[in-house]
C-alpha cells in the first residue's frame, strides 16, 4: 500500500495526521501523488492483470519511447484507446489515498475493509464515482495496492472511491466470496458511507452530493447490486445516510450467475477458467452451503485453490495458466457436470439469489449499460438477460462487437468518459 508521498513541502497535505479527521469511520493508512502527464504509472493492471506498461510480443509498435503513457495493454485496440484518454482533462496531478472503514464480512460480523480514494491534487471533485472493480487474482492488482485503470477519469475533476473487496487489500488473507452481491454491494457502500463524512472534514467534499456508479465485469454486476442496495435501504431524503444517484455505468457483468455457469456445463468450455473455481468458492463460502469444494472440482484443482487462488499471489492471466485447461470437465467433478444432481441444485439456488437480475426489482437511476457481443468470458446472454428483465427500466443499452471482454473493458473506460465530458460540455452551455 502507498506509504510515501512525492509531494512538494509547499503542497503537502499530511491526510494521515489531519486533526479534523480523527476518529472518523474512514482512517487514511497511506497517501501519495501520480501525475498522468507522464501516462499510466507502472502498478496500473488490465482486467487479466497484465501491466499496461509491459512488453507486448504482439505489438505493431516497436518503440513508446518518444511520448508518455502505456507502451502496451493486452490489444493495440486498446493501447490507442488509453493513449487518447490521457488527452482528456486538465486534472494530470491525482492524489491517491490509502484507508481502512468499518463494514460486515460473511458472517455479517463486523471488519475492517480497505480501499483507495483518488482525488484531483487541488480543490473539490465535480462528484464523487464510486467505483466497483472488475476481477483481479492477486493482491498487487487491489486498488489499494495499483493505480486503477478507471482512475483516468480523475483528470476530468471527478473523485473516486474504490473499495478492494472483502479477502483483498487488508483482508487478502481471507477467501473472496466472488459473485455474492449483496455482500459484496454493501462492502462497497460502506466505504462510500464512510468516505463522505472524511471528505467534509478535510474540506474535499464534492461539489454535487449525487453520485455515479460504476463498473466492468465482476464490476458490472456488482455496480447493478450498489444500485439495487442504495435505491432500497438509502432511498429516503431525511435518513442521514441518504444516497442520491446521479447516474450508472456497467458493463461485461455476469448479471446472470446461474448462466454463465451453465455455459461452462453444456459447452464443456471455459474460456476464462479461473472464472470456474472462483465461482463455486464464492458460492459455498459466501451462502454457507452444505456442498464442499472437494464435491464439485476435480482432485487435482481442489488441492490448488489456497496455494494459487486464496493465496493472492497469481494475477488472473497467471491463473488461467497455472490451471492449464479449458475444458470444463477436466477441473469439475463428474457429479457437478450433471446438472440434475442433487449438489448442483443447491449451487444453483445459491446462483439465482446472487443474480442481480433475479431480484424483484427494476433500476431507478438512469443506467448505461454495455456488453461485446464478442465476449469470450463473460457470456453475452448476460446481456441479453438483463435487458429483457429491464426492460421498461431508464437503461441505454451499448451491444455490438468490441472484441475481447479485457479490450472491451478499456473501450468500456472510454465510453464512460466521454459520455461524462459530454455531459459537462452541454451543461456549461446552459450556464
Amino acid at each position: 500500500m502507498l506509504s510515501s508521498c512525492t509531494f512538494h513541502n509547499d503542497e503537502f497535505v499530511d491526510f494521515m495526521n489531519l486533526e479534523a479527521a480523527k476518529n472518523m469511520p474512514f482512517q487514511v493508512i497511506g497517501q501519495g501523488e501520480t501525475d498522468l502527464s507522464q501516462g499510466l504509472p507502472n502498478n496500473c493492471y488490465l482486467p487479466d492483470g497484465t501491466p499496461v506498461n509491459a512488453y507486448s510480443e504482439d505489438s505493431d509498435y516497436s518503440d513508446y519511447s518518444e511520448a508518455p503513457g502505456p507502451r502496451k495493454t493486452t490489444s493495440i485496440t486498446a493501447t490507442a484507446i488509453v493513449q487518447e484518454l490521457l488527452k482528456y482533462g486538465n486534472q494530470k496531478k491525482v492524489l491517491e489515498i490509502v484507508g481502512t472503514y468499518p463494514s460486515i464480512d460473511g458472517n455479517w460480523d463486523t471488519i475492517r475493509l480497505s480501499g483507495k480514494v483518488i482525488l484531483p491534487k487541488t480543490g473539490k471533485p465535480k462528484r464523487l464515482i464510486l467505483v466497483s472493480h472488475y476481477t483481479v487474482g492477486s493482491n498487487t492488482e487491489a486498488p489499494s495496492n495499483c493505480f486503477s485503470l478507471e482512475g483516468i477519469l480523475v483528470q476530468q475533476g471527478y473523485g473516486l472511491v474504490i473499495p478492494d473487496y472483502l479477502g483483498y487489500g487488508i483482508t487478502a488473507h481471507l477467501p473472496h466470496p466472488y459473485l455474492v452481491m449483496d455482500l459484496t454491494a454493501r462492502n462497497v457502500v460502506d466505504m462510500y458511507l464512510a468516505v463522505r463524512p472524511w471528505l467534509e472534514a478535510v474540506g474535499r467534499s464534492p461539489e454535487n452530493p449525487e453520485i455515479i456508479l460504476m463498473g466492468y465485469s465482476q464490476g458490472g454486476a456488482n455496480t447493478m447490486a450498489v444500485q439495487h442496495l442504495i435505491e432500497t435501504e438509502y432511498d429516503h431524503e431525511t435518513d442521514p445516510k441518504y444516497i442520491a444517484i446521479h447516474r450508472v455505468f456497467a458493463g461485461g457483468g455476469p448479471y446472470d450467475v446461474k448462466a454463465t455457469y451453465e455455459r461452462f456445463i453444456i459447452t464443456d468450455t471455459a474460456d476464462y477458467p479461473v472464472a470456474v473455481p472462483l465461482v463455486v468458492q464464492g458460492m459455498i463460502i459466501g451462502n454457507n452451503l452444505s456442498i464442499q469444494m472437494s464435491d464439485m472440482m476435480q482432485k487435482w484443482l481442489c488441492d490448488k485453490v489456497d496455494p494459487w487462488i486464496n493465496s493472492k499471489k497469481y494475477c488472473t492471466h497467471q491463473l488461467n495458466g497455472l490451471i492449464g485447461t479449458k475444458i470444463t470437465h477436466e477441473m469439475l467433478t463428474q457429479e457437478a457436470m450433471d446438472q440434475t444432481s442433487v449438489k448442483v441444485a443447491e449451487l444453483y439456488k445459491a446462483m439465482n439469489a446472487n443474480s442481480i437480475i433475479s431480484y424483484n426489482w427494476e433500476p431507478i437511476a438512469p443506467v448505461y449499460l454495455m456488453h461485446s457481443m464478442d465476449d469470450e468470458t463473460v457470456p453475452f446472454a448476460n446481456a441479453t438477460h438483463a435487458k429483457n428483465k429491464w426492460s421498461t427500466a431508464n437503461i441505454t443499452y451499448n451491444f455490438g462487437h468490441y472484441g475481447a471482454h479485457g479490450t472491451t473493458c478499456v473501450r468500456f473506460i472510454g465510453a464512460v468518459n466521454n459520455l461524462l465530458y459530454k455531459e459537462e460540455e452541454e451543461r456549461k452551455q446552459y450556464e
